[in-house]
């Protein structure tokens, strides 16, 4: 995937980084039998994040990050009119520092959480607003 067109956003502490590429959007949930285009032969578009945090998290509150992260780029995506959760080859990244106290939930709705999913949103929905298809081949 093509990596040099990206995104930057930050929040309290928070910085996120998106590729978006949109070539092919689809939902997570596609019925079964859909035919994916994006599979064969494959085309270049994705929706790349890394997302860095100052606070350490204990797994399970890394797990639930990345599930904020998630929902946070669907989101972006649903408002800036795309009718997809994202495409079938996105990846997400959360960093965060190995020592230190332990954040115990990441989800939207806790102080880091709530931060992760800002600036996730704010870059990807910026990303999918100037997305041009011509832009990866």
């Amino acid at each position: 995937a093509s990596v040099d067109r990206y995104v930057r956003a930050a929040d309290g502490g928070v910085e996120a980084v998106a590729t978006v590429g949109l070539r092919v959007p689809t939902w997570a949930a596609s019925p079964e039998g859909t035919a994916d285009p994006e599979l064969a032969p494959m085309r270049v578009g994705t929706i790349n994040i890394m997302t860095v945090l100052p606070v350490a998290m204990t797994d399970a509150a890394l797990v639930n990050l990345v599930m904020t992260v998630t929902e946070a780029k669907s989101q972006a995506l649903i408002e800036a009119g795309y009718p997809c959760t994202g495409t079938a080859s996105d990846a997400v990244c959360v960093a965060v520092p190995a020592e230190g106290p332990e954040e115990l939930f990441g989800g939207p709705r806790s102080e880091w959480g709530a931060r992760a999913a800002r600036a996730v949103h704010t870059a990807v929905r910026r990303g999918a607003e100037a997305w041009r298809p011509g832009d990866f081949r």
